[in-house]
């Protein structure tokens, strides 16, 4: 056994998290894409199995009001609220993320003072979020400015409507800076709209204490909630009274089986709803949150450094000079949960993705030369990293 393994059993046996794992249905892959999609809680099927036969097959359209399918967006949203640093009340679980981007972008747009018509967007971010700020600025007459979030504070002026920005990046893992970022947003008298999907259930995130007015995530990457499962939107409770959807459906009517012709806005994070809830893979987040019980996010975060810090480690250590780069930033205050290796010949990228999952190691690429590996500290280990970063080595190496 050598240093760097006996370094992570030694590692694994002091972790505190590492009961958790066996909350999960895993094999022996290491599993380092749960930054895309997270594992399966063991529990989940079970609780579905009871949702489809008998909140569904027995009792029907009564499960609206006795199994509390009604209530489910506001009710899964207050469990989501602790794990960004939210109060109850502020969050509702539904739609895609790009939904609610389209929803946060328009509604900050009309929160705006009046003269302000600029919608400052990450230039590095996850490709969706820039198409639907530019729809979001054709519908409300405001302009697109692309802007690298280390510029943002030179870009803000009095023409600064809104500022969307992606917490971690999803290409490099780098972490943006939310409490000065936020802040100097609101110096400039602009609202500050984060995108969470790579953060949350990685890191705190602070969204009450960094004053931040608006965000947005997706629940299947570290939240496990399954492929697909329902998106989030956070709206801060000073902004709720005038938040203006531009998708006023029924279901954040204030008086939803009413079904008047008038749209009269329900109060509070219910404003943030759309249409009937998609109950069945709601439930299963639902179910899926269950193994946040006691976990505190902070030692998540502990976890998670540790782990990037000791694969990075493992990588220096056992891959040849020069064949991956690391473009995940080696600060702490700048890394998210996830380490991104660039290859030194970008037509190999593909194939070394493949040799590692045909080997028994799962992460990803993003064209043409990021490898991704992901790591959620409430099932990977110690040894995963140094395993991964050992195999990394072999297939690097014929």
């Amino acid at each position: 056994m050598s240093d760097l393994e006996e370094r992570a059993e030694a590692l694994d046996s002091a972790d505190g998290l590492a009961a958790l794992r066996e909350l999960f249905t895993l094999d022996d892959t290491v599993y380092l894409d749960g930054n895309s999609l997270g594992a399966l809680p063991r529990h989940v099927p079970a609780r579905m199995q009871d949702v489809i036969t008998r909140e569904w097959g027995s009792l029907r359209i009564r499960s609206w009001d006795e199994s509390g399918w009604w209530t489910a967006p506001e009710r899964i949203g207050d469990r989501i609220a602790p794990l960004v640093g939210a109060a109850a009340g502020q969050i509702v679980v539904g739609d895609s993320t790009s939904v609610n981007v389209f929803k946060a972008v328009v509604a900050a747009s009309r929160l705006a003072d009046e003269g302000r018509d600029e919608i400052l967007v990450d230039a590095t971010t996850f490709p969706t979020d820039g198409y639907i700020a530019g729809s979001a600025a054709r519908m409300t007459g405001h302009r697109v400015v692309p802007v690298d979030p280390a510029e943002v504070r030179g870009a803000l002026g009095p023409r600064t409507a809104v500022v969307l920005l992606n917490h971690v990046d999803f290409r490099t893992g780098r972490l943006h800076d939310l409490p000065g970022l936020t802040a100097a947003v609101h110096e400039a008298g602009a609202l500050a709209v984060w995108d969470l999907c790579h953060s949350a259930g990685a890191l705190p995130v602070g969204l009450d204490a960094h004053g931040v007015d608006l965000a947005v995530g997706c629940t299947y990457k570290y939240l496990n909630g399954g492929p697909g499962s329902p998106a989030y939107l956070y709206v801060a409770e000073r902004h709720q009274t005038a938040f203006d959807s531009p998708l006023p459906g029924w279901t954040s009517h204030a008086d939803p089986f009413a079904m008047s012709p008038g749209y009269a806005p329900a109060e509070g994070s219910v404003r943030g709803r759309v249409g009937t809830p998609d109950i069945l893979s709601m439930l299963a987040l639902e179910a899926a949150l269950d193994v946040w019980d006691g976990v505190s996010v902070d030692a998540v975060r502990a976890k998670s450094l540790a782990l990037t810090d000791f694969f990075l480690e493992c990588v220096a250590a056992y891959v040849p000079e020069g064949r991956v780069v690391p473009v995940t930033p080696a600060a702490h205050e700048e890394r998210g949960s996830q380490v991104s290796l660039r290859c030194e010949n970008a037509d190999e990228t593909e194939a070394v993705m493949r040799a590692l999952t045909e080997r028994g190691v799962v992460g990803d690429l993003r064209r043409p030369d990021i490898l991704r590996f992901g790591f959620t500290p409430l099932y990977v280990g110690f040894a995963d990293a140094e395993r991964a970063a050992r195999i990394l080595a072999e297939v690097l190496a014929v």
